[in-house]
């Protein structure tokens, strides 16, 4: 029973409930700021998971994995994704999606999916580890729903970052962490992919004055 379990694994529960919270109100944004912002909570909400995975585990590298963590998904990445939305006067542009209600109804199945497929985990591991796992799952799949169902470029970087999240999450709370060189080179990946998405948007704005990338469509089909 989860009552049973040490105060700081539930709060390890508890904090992954409000990640998996944070996908759905990735999910139920329609304005750009809102969206960075809430994707700012959620790595925040990781790394905070992240130290408490390591003092339950005694796994100090955990620590730096948690700052890095806070750093990049939580402070560098949306100040960063805020910078170049301002400058490019998104701010206040709507990135509506449609049928929002079809939407959520999606994203609910598809948490309900996960845990159904890690029933089987539940007789080799503790309840905070089965737990995990199908949160894990669920916001990577809730992430990749999110880069699906929107059209504009940054809310697909967002979903894409909330993606990198999950698994991230999966490897830490579940697996209680990957060797510190592979942490290492996550962060920089996502650092040097965060530079290069904004890199990205400059070039599709000035290609065709819009972020909006269902209009690359029009592109094609002109050139033809």
């Amino acid at each position: 029973m989860i009552a049973q379990l040490p105060i700081y694994q539930q709060a390890i529960l508890l904090l992954a409930s409000l990640v998996l919270f944070s996908s759905f109100a990735l999910l139920a944004q329609t304005r750009v700021v809102a969206i960075i912002k809430v994707f700012a909570w959620q790595g925040g909400l990781v790394a905070i998971t992240t130290a408490l995975v390591a003092y339950d585990t005694g796994q100090h590298h955990l620590y730096i994995s948690a700052t890095l963590t806070l750093g990049l998904k939580a402070l560098f990445i949306p100040w960063l994704l805020l910078r170049l939305v301002n400058k490019m006067g998104l701010n206040k542009e709507a990135h509506t999606v449609e049928h929002p209600a079809m939407l959520l109804i999606v994203a609910t199945a598809l948490v309900i999916f996960c845990y159904y497929v890690v029933q089987p985990i539940e007789m080799l591991s503790q309840s905070i580890t089965r737990n995990t796992i199908a949160i894990s799952m669920s916001v990577v799949l809730l992430g990749m729903l999110m880069l699906v169902s929107r059209n504009k470029a940054v809310s697909q970087v967002v979903g894409f970052m909330s993606l990198e999240n999950g698994l991230f999450f999966a490897a830490v709370a579940a697996t209680h962490g990957m060797p510190m060189v592979v942490e290492l080179g996550v962060a920089f990946d996502v650092l040097v992919a965060a530079v290069i998405f904004g890199v990205f948007f400059f070039h599709i704005r000035d290609s065709i004055d819009s972020l909006d990338v269902s209009q690359l469509n029009r592109l094609s089909e002109l050139d033809e």
